[in-house]
């Protein structure tokens, strides 16, 4: 059984960066998907970054040139580095991960089977 666990939220002030770490126990896949989605205060849960199997990454707009995804297959991790943080970006952040099928629908909720329980970030002004 997957289990993510995620580390590393905080609060922090505006411009300031953080690192994200998710770590998953029984994760092996040559074809699987791994994501970062958040979810604010009374707001629905939007999907942030994905990284599949092969390296390929994708990006909400919203956080283009500002967040970084990466992965550490060897140690079954996934990071996300935040830069230049904004107040906006307060909320809780989660990691997910599906085993097969790639990325192609890593912005959708229901293409994970595996969620983390989540860590905050909180950006002030």
């Amino acid at each position: 059984h997957v289990q993510l666990v995620e580390s590393g939220g905080g609060s922090v002030q505006a411009g300031e960066s953080l690192r994200l770490s998710c770590t998953a126990s029984a994760w092996t896949t040559s074809n699987g998907c791994m994501g970062w989605f958040r979810q604010a205060s009374e707001k629905g849960r939007e999907g942030v970054a994905a990284i599949g199997s092969g390296g390929g990454t994708s990006y909400a707009d919203s956080v283009k040139g500002r967040f970084t995804i990466s992965q550490d297959s060897a140690k079954n991790a996934l990071y996300l580095q935040l830069n230049n943080l904004k107040t906006e970006d307060t909320a809780m952040y989660y990691c997910a991960a599906r085993a097969s099928g790639g990325c192609r629908w890593w912005h959708h909720v229901t293409w994970y089977f595996y969620w983390g329980q989540g860590t905050q970030v909180t950006v002030s002004a």
